[in-house]
């Protein structure tokens, strides 16, 4: 499975920002979709993740009710939609495959910057 992500950029706090992430490849072998971000000196964290079949989401507290996690199955892509961003946001964000049968993500796309200005 192969992700390429788009859709970062730089947007003043309050706005919004709509992520994409384009799976090829085997994706019938996709069990769940991620998206997570980090920062210097950070680990890796958990933003959002959907059932690539049935779309059921599951967010981190820190995005609920701001970041929305969709996907168009027929077009085999990912969408991370954010609103309401703050300057805490701010991070490079990767989308990434979980496979069937899989514990953890095993395919990362190349990542994302966005950045939230206050």
């Amino acid at each position: 499975v192969q992700l390429q992500a788009s859709g970062g950029g730089v947007v003043q706090a309050g706005g919004s920002l709509r992520l994409s992430c384009a799976a090829s490849g085997r994706t019938f072998s996709i069990w769940r979709m991620h998206w997570f971000r980090q920062t210097p000196g950070k680990e890796r964290e958990f933003v959002a993740r959907i059932i690539w079949s049935a779309g059921t989401t599951y967010y981190a507290d820190s995005v609920k009710d701001r970041f929305t996690i969709s996907r168009e199955y027929a077009k085999g892509t990912v969408y991370l939609q954010m609103n309401s961003l703050k300057p805490e946001d701010t991070a490079v964000y990767y989308c990434a495959a979980q496979p069937n049968g899989a514990l953890k993500p095993d395919y990362w796309g190349q990542g994302t910057l966005v950045t939230v200005s206050s």
